[in-house]
């Protein structure tokens, strides 16, 4: 039997069913949903059912924001009680240090508009009477959020779906995935074959056998979670909250008159990392009670009456999770058609009204409705097919779910992958490495803090992750020079006949320039929003060599991809394990460079913005004039074999200089004080180059590309929002990323990113306000841990505004 359906969406759980529902409702209801058990069948109903809205990126409290905002409205719209619950949530401080995070995410709440206040502990405790008030500091309390039946709201959804029209075949097994052309054609299935456009891989722990079939790794592993449920207790209510106590590791909410608790250990088990049984439908795990007792006693300690509860059961479910934490959701690369939206990390439920909807937006619409970058398929590179990799990870993000998470943390786990040429060199200088993609990268070097005096110290949670080598590398680098391992950089490829019309359409800024030009620009969406933000060197009249951040190589590459023309008139790939990049900047960069380079580098020889193949000794570099600190400098890519004797040769041509080994630490302070902006901080597919002060990469005039009408629209209306520099009157407050921009007292933006300018003496963040208040001076406030900090719109960059020294 051959069928045909628009749109195949693979499991028939919570999510499964909320993006059939938002896509009936958005107009396509040729759509089935298949599943090879039951509805809910997988992990939807085990799951525990808090939803609790404000979580630690813009674009998941936005998720779970429209989530709650359905789940107000759902039994309206479908008939069908999903057994919402708007009790409201509580989050416990059992340490001064958590009191802290609570005040923080007070701050990060007033953006989104959340009437979330941080109470006393007896405020806490009227609240959810059972609860000790031993060791509890205070508490944060959000009326808005609550619990829902993992099981009422999949079948209201499911419900509603199919009053649009929409399909729902239960006991049907997927076998197939058939892709012709680079695209999704068919669904085989051992009840015959769906014809298709769209596939949507919702198959939660089975969503990696999913894209197998289609050669897309799916970086889950099955976590087996436990909470348990009582008989009544006395005392116990409908209204109680829920309450998260991160300190002690565990949750609680009201259960039937009593209570359900769970946590997550710091010994997590893993499932099913040899395979998942075919039959595993709507079963559960065995109870594992050693494992469950030391959140028991935690829990005992915060609700004493749960110590004398009879306890009804122990429920131990997988649940799928990712190694950072993150849903993963959107178009695979390479496949077109090919959507996921799975990995939901215990926390589907609180999300899957929100998600429906945005994968329903990227589905019909073409991209979803927000920058979805922290969730998106394309942020996990090759290195996540290791299985080993990828659960090393899992478990370290599953085991500190309830940490307090500070600024420039790194991952402990999966370490080590990738290594540059100069990796031993940076090893044998002391250097304190971070990871980015898999690679090891410097964050800095514990030597030059040795005996360096600081002129600013950080204090709170800023030095927690701090060394003073972070401002002698920086100072360093105005002062002298810098050499910085980049060979992290993500480096494409894109050639052929066709490549320079093809990056014509894609950027906003002119291409057409002689070979050797560089092209700082970005790649836009049909709404002007920023996709890409790269640099683009002309190699050849038909090959171009672009550069974008570590992190980014994957999305841009199947963005640009995602356009190739029909034929084979261009091509694009990664290159990025060919070359090893090494940055040298600094005034004293050129004089360095001399000694060992053959060749004119003289400012007249070889100008700002441009490109050329050079000799260092002995090596054939291709040398860019490009920097990404405000300082005359150049990054040399040489291939990967060649790349530690290119280090080697430059540290040894700069001794006489005063030449220091730096990380991106620094990277990070001189671009902020140079107003170079960081895509998925500045710049995101929400924001145009208008928007972000990069009008002058646009190019209006040079014909037809992406966005160009939409930024033509927004020219001729006007601004209605502004990227502002701000500096705080206060040099000792820093600002982290996330804190609300207040002008009289309320909230009218967040940072995006925020750090100390050692150069320039100031305390510096970016944040987009309404373009009434972006004029240089005007009077705002950051709040910073509770504390609304003075501070102005400064003129954008300020350092080196003129770009004298970068063009010396």
């Amino acid at each position: 039997m051959t069928d045909y359906s628009r749109v195949v969406i693979i499991g028939g759980g919570v999510a499964g069913c909320s993006i059939a529902y938002h896509l009936a409702r958005m107009g396509w209801r040729d759509v089935v949903v298949l599943d090879k058990g039951e509805l809910t069948s997988g992990s939807t109903f085990h799951s525990a059912g808090l939803v609790g809205q404000l979580r630690a990126s813009v674009a998941l409290t936005r998720i779970n924001m429209w989530s709650v905002e359905l789940y107000d409205r759902l039994r309206e719209e479908t008939g069908r009680d999903p057994g919402w619950r708007r009790v409201g949530s509580l989050r416990l401080a059992s340490s001064r240090e958590r009191l802290l995070e609570l005040k923080r995410q007070a701050g990060w709440a007033r953006t989104f508009g959340f009437p979330l206040t941080v109470i006393t502990a007896r405020e806490a405790v009227d609240l959810f009477p059972l609860m000790s008030p031993q060791g509890l500091e205070g508490a944060a309390y959000l009326p808005t959020d609550g619990h829902i039946d993992p099981g009422g709201l999949t079948y209201a959804l499911a419900d509603g779906a199919r009053r649009e029209g929409v399909r729902f075949r239960t006991g049907v097994r997927v076998q197939a995935v058939g892709v012709k052309a680079g695209r999704v054609s068919e669904v085989v299935t051992d009840h015959g074959t769906f014809t298709c456009e769209v596939v949507v891989n919702a198959a939660g722990i089975w969503a990696p056998d999913i894209g197998r079939m289609v050669g897309v790794t799916i970086p889950i592993v099955p976590m087996a979670h436990q909470y348990l449920t009582t008989r009544p207790i006395e005392g116990a209510r409908k209204d109680f909250p829920t309450m998260r106590d991160p300190d002690r590791l565990v949750y609680f909410r009201e259960e039937v008159g009593g209570l359900l608790m769970g946590g997550y250990e710091r010994e997590p088990a893993a499932w099913g990392l040899d395979g998942i049984p075919p039959d595993f439908t709507h079963r559960l795990l065995t109870p594992d009670w050693g494992r469950f007792e030391p959140l028991m006693e935690q829990a005992v300690s915060r609700v004493p009456a749960i110590a004398k509860a009879e306890v009804i059961r122990l429920i131990n479910g997988p649940e799928a999770f990712t190694p950072d934490g993150e849903f993963i959701l959107g178009e695979a690369p390479d496949v077109k058609g090919f959507f996921v939206a799975a990995g939901f990390c215990a926390h589907g439920i609180a999300g899957a009204g929100g998600v429906g909807r945005v994968m329903a937006e990227w589905i019909v619409e073409g991209r979803p409705g927000l920058d979805l970058w922290r969730m998106d398929i394309r942020r996990f590179g090759a290195h996540y097919a290791d299985r080993g990799h990828t659960f090393g990870q899992v478990a370290e993000t599953y085991s500190t779910y309830y940490d307090i998470h500070y600024p420039f943390e790194e991952r402990r786990a999966g370490r080590g992958l990738r290594l540059s040429p100069a990796y031993p060199r940076l090893q044998a200088l002391g250097c304190v490495f971070g990871e980015k993609a898999g690679w090891e990268r410097p964050n800095w070097f514990e030597v030059n803090g040795d005996g360096f005096k600081p002129s600013h110290r950080p204090r709170g949670w800023q030095r927690v992750h701090w060394s003073p080598a972070i401002e002698a590398e920086h100072r360093a680098t105005r002062e002298r020079a810098g050499l910085f391992d980049a060979t992290s950089f993500s480096k494409l490829e894109v050639s052929g006949p066709g490549a320079l019309a093809l990056l014509q359409r894609l950027t906003d800024s002119e291409m057409d320039k002689p070979v050797g030009a560089i092209t700082y620009t970005q790649m836009l969406n049909e709404a002007g929003g920023i996709e890409c933000d790269l640099t683009v060197t002309r190699l050849g009249p038909d090959r171009f060599f672009l550069v974008t951040g570590s992190a980014f190589g994957l999305h841009d590459l199947a963005w640009i991809r995602s356009h190739l023309p029909a034929g084979e008139s261009v091509s694009a790939e990664d290159v990025t394990e060919r070359y090893a990049c090494i940055g040298l900047w600094g005034p004293q960069a050129r004089a360095i460079l001399r000694r060992v380079a053959a060749g004119d580098v003289s400012n007249a020889g070889f100008p700002y913005l441009t490109a050329r193949p050079i000799i260092v000794a002995g090596i054939a570099v291709q040398a860019l004039r490009v920097t990404y600190v405000g300082e005359l400098g150049w990054e040399l890519y040489a291939p990967m074999a060649e790349g530690l004797a290119l280090w080697d040769a430059l540290w040894a041509a700069g001794r006489d200089f005063g030449l220091a080994a730096a990380g991106y630490r620094a990277i990070d302070s001189l671009r902020l004080e140079k107003g170079y902006r960081y895509w998925s901080a500045e710049v995101t597919p929400e924001y145009t180059p208008y928007e972000a002060g990069l009008g002058f990469c646009v190019k209006l005039d040079k014909g037809d590309f992406i966005g160009r009408e939409a930024l033509i629209a927004q020219r001729e209306r006007g601004l209605e929002r502004r990227l502002v520099c701000l500096t705080l009157d206060d040099p000792g407050a820093v600002a982290l990323g996330g804190e609300p921009i207040l002008h009289e007292g309320g909230a009218v933006g967040r940072i995006t990113s925020g750090g100390y300018g050692h150069t320039v003496g100031a305390s510096i963040a970016y944040g987009y306000v309404p373009a009434a208040l972006a004029a240089a001076g005007t009077p705002l406030a950051v709040e910073v841990f509770g504390d609304a900090i003075p501070a102005r719109v400064a003129k954008d960059p300020l350092y080196d505004p003129k770009g004298e020294r970068i063009r010396a």
